[in-house]
């Protein structure tokens, strides 16, 4: 079987053009013998101009692959880039990638080119030491013509045989510092392997994705673990309280936000609710948050019938020991047995009222964050909820992420609680749903922003 021609990139495989003549040969003698033609010889420098134009040719396509892989914005995406580019450099149809941390914190994953699950599932049953690829070895791996070798591993050869590839090419995922990530592996239909200019190329292309990729990771990484403390420091599931329904949804930023709500049931039968916000965001701000809840939560046991006095206490407490930092927050102390919320908040918007036959913004006073002043206090209000309403906290995410100016914002938070069909209205996680998705369209929801998100929807029976 003989090995295809690979296909041609550029910068790859150019061929030597011959030189023309620039002088008409002289004409032999009459009865002469025939002259033998000697060889053509390139004019001087031709061939060191050749040389160094492959080199610039090499270089420039090195240059946009390695552009196009620093483009890539999560470890998925790099990893299918990797693939593409790295098939053209070897000229190869299909390949996989190996996705493994040597430090053993993850993510591992198998991403496949040309491959379907189930190809990548039978090679995952090919036994680890006689796979095409090896994540632990430090250099490459080349199998030239995998059927004509001896000691070749019967599962391998019968997964080959299947899946219709007779070579392959690989090499170890790993940076110039010694991290290693896995390994990556090209399959060729025939017998075949890249020459010594593809393999240099790809190997400063794969050293290059390394380093990219380490990058990306640590970012997923941090992002997943700001995502989870977050999660952590919110309630793992609502209480339940009779009279109330709860339904909480939150969306947290890259980077980790100061949002948080809360629910906790209270003495007499009673239920509190708050919601607020942080300045800033990273871990900071999720620490700074996790502290205000859980002191809100024990100022609301003590005194939760007056949320006044609830928010005075924490306002103190954040001027106290965070000095340079500001807060929202919104309390409310219900009886769902007399359908009553009295509340009180802190630079907080309002709550928005959802029911049978009126959806509108409640009436509370106008007042500064929590430690933007020496003394907080403002009045608390008193809304009388009808049976089948529904009360609606929100944080000011929810608006800020429709990119409209405040005002355009709550007329389209009110317009999308309004618009809520009646089939829904009994439950609350579907309400809080439909605002969410009213309000964000298209993925605003749950695209990567600053600005976190939390709806908290107490429905009265």
């Amino acid at each position: 079987m003989n090995a295809p021609h690979p296909p041609k990139v550029a910068g790859i495989d150019s061929t030597v053009p011959t030189p023309a003549h620039t002088v008409a040969p002289i004409p032999p003698a009459p009865g002469a013998p025939p002259v033998p033609k000697a060889p053509a010889v390139p004019a001087p420098g031709t061939l060191l101009q050749d040389r160094l134009a492959g080199w610039v040719s090499d270089l420039t396509t090195l240059h946009e692959l390695t552009e196009r892989f620093a483009r890539t914005d999560g470890p998925e995406p790099a990893l299918q880039e990797l693939l593409r580019a790295g098939a053209a450099l070897v000229g190869a149809r299909r390949g996989l990638v190996a996705l493994e941390p040597g430090d053993g914190l993850g993510p591992r994953t198998t991403i496949g080119l040309g491959l379907g699950p189930a190809d990548l599932g039978h090679l995952e049953t090919v036994p680890r030491g006689a796979l095409p690829y090896d994540s632990g070895t430090a250099g490459e791996i080349a199998h030239p013509d995998l059927f004509a070798e001896d000691g070749l591993d019967p599962r391998h050869r019968e997964v080959a045989a299947r899946l219709g590839y007779a070579a392959s090419y690989a090499l170890p995922l790993a940076t110039d510092a010694g991290a290693r990530l896995g390994a990556v592996v090209w399959l060729y239909d025939e017998p075949a392997e890249p020459n010594e200019r593809r393999r240099h190329l790809i190997g400063l292309y794969v050293r290059h994705a390394a380093e990219h990729l380490v990058r990306l990771l640590e970012v997923q990484r941090t992002r997943a673990c700001m995502a989870t403390i977050a999660e952590e420091l919110l309630p793992s599931r609502l209480p339940r309280v009779a009279g109330v329904q709860l339904a909480a949804r939150h969306r947290t930023g890259p980077r980790g936000g100061g949002d948080w709500y809360d629910a906790l049931p209270l003495p007499d039968a009673a239920l509190g609710l708050a919601v607020g916000s942080v300045t800033g965001s990273g871990p900071s701000a999720v620490a700074a948050m996790g502290r205000l809840r859980a002191s809100l939560r024990a100022y609301a046991v003590m005194e939760g019938e007056d949320p006044v006095a609830v928010l005075s206490d924490l306002e103190l407490l954040l001027r106290l020991t965070e000095p340079a930092r500001s807060a929202t927050a919104l309390f409310a102390y219900c009886e769902p047995a007399l359908r009553k919320v009295t509340l009180a908040g802190a630079g907080h918007s309002p709550p928005l009222l959802i029911g049978p036959h009126r959806t509108e913004f409640a009436e509370t006073s106008v007042s500064a964050p929590l430690g933007m002043l020496a003394c907080w206090e403002a009045p608390s209000v008193e809304i009388q909820a009808a049976a089948g309403e529904t009360v609606l906290l929100y944080t000011d995410g929810l608006l800020h992420r429709t990119g409209d100016p405040m005002d355009r914002a709550f007329a389209r938070l009110h317009t999308a609680a309004a618009s809520i069909p009646r089939a829904l209205r009994h439950d609350p996680g579907a309400v809080a749903d439909h605002v969410l998705r009213t309000v964000l369209p298209d993925g605003l929801d749950t695209a990567e922003s600053e600005e976190d998100v939390v709806l908290l929807a107490a429905r009265f029976d």
